[in-house]
């Protein structure tokens, strides 16, 4: 039987740098073909409710915002969870927070997922726009390859897919729904 492996994309779309966790899992379910034991999640700022994902898995990648003080906009970080524990310049926002607190009790427990946390320290999560900052998305293709290398070492063969979808597509479906919706409520 092959490893259960979750990939987690955590964060908000509506906070433009807070979103990149999110596009990058819709970047892969887009661009990649993974084996039935490889569940790319959008984890959004479920917090804990992602509890699960590091009970019922042997492997878990998060990928997210990484806030470490005075650190450039842009820099990757690859962190087993348990150099997470205790380490209090990552908790600046919200779901990070609900993160790190939800790995401590994990680690508490009987099972849990050998868990990393794939994070890009962001330039802009205040300002309310789906989009990312120019910085996150030149070093965007870096992150994503973060993750498919962990994938790689925990043996996870992957295929890339005929059609690339861009990461200005991704960002525009999250987009766009949202338009579809409120056109449709003025008409209707």
């Amino acid at each position: 039987m092959d490893k259960r492996i979750a990939v987690v994309g955590a964060g908000n779309v509506m906070f433009n740098d807070e979103g990149v966790g999110i596009y990058a899992v819709r970047y892969l379910q887009e661009n990649f073909i993974f084996p039935d034991s490889v569940d790319l999640v959008d984890g959004g700022v479920l917090g804990f409710k992602l509890m699960v994902y590091y009970q019922e898995y042997e492997h878990c990648i998060i990928l997210d915002t990484i806030t470490m003080a005075d650190d450039t906009p842009a820099s990757i970080y690859n962190i087993p969870s348990e150099e997470l524990l205790g380490l209090g310049s990552y908790k600046q926002t919200a779901h990070e927070v609900e993160i790190v607190e939800m790995l401590e009790i994990c680690s508490l427990l009987e099972k849990f997922a050998d868990t990393r946390i794939i994070g890009i320290v962001p330039k802009d999560i205040e300002c309310v726009t789906t989009n990312l900052s120019q910085e996150l998305k030149d070093e965007f293709e870096n992150f994503v390859n973060v993750a498919l290398s962990e994938l790689k070492k925990l043996g996870v063969e992957y295929q890339k897919r005929d059609k690339e979808v861009s990461l200005e597509d991704i960002i525009k479906m999250y987009r766009e729904p949202q338009a579809e919706r409120n056109l449709a409520h003025l008409k209707g």
